[in-house]
């Protein structure tokens, strides 16, 4: 029960904080691009290789920390499923260039920012 609790409230945390990231990247960047989708992507693969390294091979005792990070707030952060649905809009509006720079930027940049993450982890 603990376990469901803490991905409960990680997921309320990282919402919430999804929220903001995606709108202060597109108070900047305006709208015409899924810029704050791709942002979330980017910097929560990020930290899912830095944590997943981090809570697993170092912290690997604490179950419900890892899932309240990992599974709730993570999950609730990365937003694959908005991803979908603005490439799917993109694609429909004739903006096939658009679409596939934001899959290619978005599976790409993910890659490379899980990667960097775990190798961060792996430096301390």
């Amino acid at each position: 029960m603990n376990q469901i609790v803490a991905i409960a409230s990680g997921g309320a945390v990282g919402a919430v904080l999804r929220y903001w990231v995606s709108n202060w990247v597109y108070a900047f960047s305006g709208r015409g691009f899924p810029y704050g989708t791709l942002a979330v992507n980017v910097l929560g693969s990020l930290v899912m290789g830095f944590l997943f390294v981090w809570l697993l091979e170092r912290l690997s005792n604490d179950l419900a920390l890892r899932a309240f990070l990992l599974i709730g707030l993570l999950g609730a952060f990365t937003t694959f499923s908005t991803f979908s649905v603005e490439t799917l809009n993109l694609i429909e509006s004739g903006q096939l260039a658009r679409a596939l720079a934001n899959v290619l930027l978005s599976v790409v940049l993910c890659v490379v920012a899980a990667a960097l993450g775990v190798l961060l982890a792996r430096q301390i």
